[in-house]
């Protein structure tokens, strides 16, 4: 994917996540290996997060659209290391997303298009296990019912979330 069109997909993803109409294009601060980070002002303030894409996307016959996972980092709002997931589809109601770190589970609830942490309480373990892991894979089922699973690489999720960590 080429950087133009993923900082206008990016774009959209935080117009439409974050509901705010007054989300201003992210601007790319760095690249990390796999990971790359970015801000915005928003009307709470400045935004950090890092994002990535996935290295393979199962199954391989279908459409899968923009897909990303990113980490975010909302000062203004008082919130440290969210993760979430977009998907290039809409997600089954009512189905949890699952995000495996080397082994360690973790469940997400769906809305739309997007995942958050089921429990806000296991965000940091989750952070934690991406600084510590080598490969993460998230398994989720469309609104048609497809199972799908997108791997990612954990190579530079460690640099990106420590240069974010002080977004003001």
């Amino acid at each position: 994917m080429t950087f133009k069109k993923l900082l206008t997909a990016t774009a959209a993803i935080l117009i439409v996540s974050s509901a705010a109409s007054a989300a201003q294009t992210p601007t790319r601060m760095n690249q990390y290996n796999d990971w790359g980070t970015y801000a915005y002002n928003d009307s709470s303030g400045k935004v950090c997060y890092i994002l990535s894409t996935p290295k393979q996307m199962q199954p391989s016959n279908v459409d899968h659209g923009d897909i990303f996972f990113l980490v975010s980092q909302k000062p203004g709002q008082g919130i440290a290391y969210e993760p979430q997931v977009v998907m290039g589809y809409d997600l089954k109601e009512g189905e949890k997303v699952e995000v495996d770190v080397d082994g360690t589970k973790y469940a997400m609830f769906s809305k739309n298009d997007s995942a958050w942490m089921e429990n806000a309480a296991q965000e940091p373990q989750l952070v934690s296990a991406l600084r510590a892991g080598r490969s993460m894979t998230i398994s989720a089922t469309s609104k048609r019912g497809t199972n799908t699973s997108y791997t990612y690489s954990l190579s530079g999720v460690t640099a990106a979330l420590n240069s974010i960590a002080d977004c003001k």
